[in-house]
């Protein structure tokens, strides 16, 4: 059905005035720092990966596969969590109403450590890097 003609054929009346909703163009400043954590990320990846694969050989690819699958399978199950009890906060929350508020306490501690040790390794790969 068209939106300029009612569904009796006869001409539609003017319609309602509704907020544009087109579609623009360009990127927003998050999106384009998505894009670059993606590239920084598959860079590290494939350069990593080289090390891996000359001291264990191609097995390294099955064993990055099943590392993938299972973090994969790991963001499904929280998307489940997310979609079935919807809450404000990260997946802490998710442990915290599971297991309970000393879960939530060190799981968001935990994961805090995790990245602030990942963005040292992360400057420690790149000096590697450029100094060769």
């Amino acid at each position: 059905m068209s939106r300029t003609s009612s569904p009796t054929g006869s001409p539609a009346t003017a319609p309602d005035t509704a907020p544009d909703t087109s579609l623009s163009h360009g990127l927003k400043q998050r999106r384009l720092s998505m894009i670059a954590l993606g590239g920084v990320i598959g860079a590290g990846l494939f350069v990593g990966s080289g090390t891996g694969i000359a001291a264990a050989g191609p097995s390294v690819v099955v064993a990055y596969a099943a590392s993938g699958l299972l973090a994969m399978l790991v963001m499904r199950m929280l998307g489940e969590m997310s979609a079935a009890d919807p809450a404000s906060g990260s997946f802490s929350v998710h442990a915290e109403r599971a297991i309970g508020p000393w879960a939530g306490f060190t799981v968001g501690w935990a994961f805090w450590v995790l990245l602030c040790v990942a963005v040292g390794l992360e400057g420690i790969g790149a000096a590697r890097i450029v100094t060769g």
